[in-house]
């Protein structure tokens, strides 16, 4: 194959793979291609819950056509048993020829004995073909399995002068309804959906997709110290129905702790910082979880203390053509920053038009 073909089969790899974005979880959410005399004989991506894996549906479709093809997988193919058979004997078995990685998986099960165990069976295994664009894409379970973290994307809708919401606290809707269906477009691609307690109270949000099909929903995830939410808001009362999960510290009240538990909400206990939720200790449990991915849309506190953590890893805008007014509610809360030079950095990738709105889209800056 020329490395035009390469990139070609990978790209094609790398965008099976988004399909299980949101669905994979806690597993990552990998592509696969089979190619056989310049031919593609097999595709396949992670299965909603994380299996089948990407590679044996890919070289199910293959069939015997996958003895001496050529795969191409965006991360390393698994080496060790789970419930599944590891994919790099899978591969082996099949007789596949060559296999092409984008990545390698640092979780420590694999870490390389992927790439090593194909090998040394006779495969010719190449790497390193869309690394940066499989590496974006597998981010947060990089992350989840590097740093103990989900990657966290902050989504912020507001005012042209930043606000969330009237002094009396209307905020539906500032920005349009483009906007609105590009948010649950993009909760479908990210394993949770995190607000914090103040947000649950004031807005009542059911935090679900709508509107686009008949998708996996995504966990929802409230961040709330002492469990003081109502008992007779909209999450509470489809907590049966859809994931709720309610991140609380050691000292939340056992009567709410026991009433939550009854309607069927997971509780996570998190450790305190500075008298508040530690937003470290929250993620790390969100990660112990099995989440990757958690789109947060706010509050301005629970923003404030994830920015000023450095736990932000994207920052997605939408700002409608509004302005209210100093005396309306700031989309972050305060961060206690008196230097530029100690504010959080971030460096532009997206910025278009959505509707009347204008989305721009930043990532972490990387010094």
């Amino acid at each position: 194959m020329t490395e035009a073909a390469d990139a070609r089969y990978m790209a094609l790899a790398v965008s099976l793979g988004r399909r299980g974005q949101g669905n994979a979880w806690p597993n990552p959410a990998v592509g696969c291609v089979i190619v056989h005399e310049g031919r593609i004989v097999g595709r396949g991506w992670t299965a909603p819950g994380g299996r089948p894996h990407a590679e044996p549906q890919a070289l199910a479709q293959a069939g015997a056509l996958a003895r001496g093809a050529t795969a191409y997988v965006t991360l390393e193919p698994c080496a060790h048993h789970g419930q599944t058979p590891p994919c790099a004997q899978t591969l082996i078995d099949a007789g596949v020829a060559r296999v092409v990685v984008a990545i390698e998986d640092n979780d420590p099960r694999v870490a390389g004995r992927g790439l090593a165990q194909m090998r040394a069976a006779g495969i010719q295994v190449d790497t390193g073909v869309l690394a940066a664009e499989a590496a974006q894409d597998l981010a947060g379970f990089r992350l989840a399995r590097g740093q103990g973290r989900p990657w966290v994307t902050l989504k912020l809708a507001s005012s042209f002068d930043g606000r969330i919401a009237t002094a009396t606290g209307e905020s539906q809707w500032i920005t349009g309804p483009e906007a609105r269906r590009a948010v649950h477009a993009m909760r479908v691609s990210h394993d949770a959906v995190m607000v914090g307690a103040g947000t649950a109270r004031a807005d009542d949000p059911s935090l679900t997709v709508r509107g686009m099909g008949n998708v996996r929903q995504p966990v929802r995830v409230v961040v709330s110290r002492r469990l003081d939410l109502p008992l007779s808001s909209t999450l509470a009362q489809t907590a049966g129905d859809v994931p709720l999960w309610l991140c609380h510290g050691p000292d939340a009240d056992a009567p709410l702790a026991e009433a939550w538990d009854g309607i069927g909400a997971k509780r996570l206990e998190c450790a305190l910082a500075g008298g508040q939720l530690d937003p470290a200790s929250v993620l790390q449990a969100l990660a112990q979880a099995g989440l990757t991915r958690v789109f947060c849309e706010g509050g301005g506190a629970l923003a404030a203390s994830l920015l000023s953590a450095g736990l932000v890893d994207e920052l997605v805008g939408f700002t409608a053509g509004a302005v209210i007014g100093a005396e309306g509610r700031p989309a972050v809360g305060v961060m206690g920053v008196e230097r530029l030079a100690s504010a959080p950095r971030f460096d532009l990738v997206e910025t278009r038009a959505v509707g009347g709105d204008i989305l721009h889209r930043w990532q972490r800056k990387v010094a």
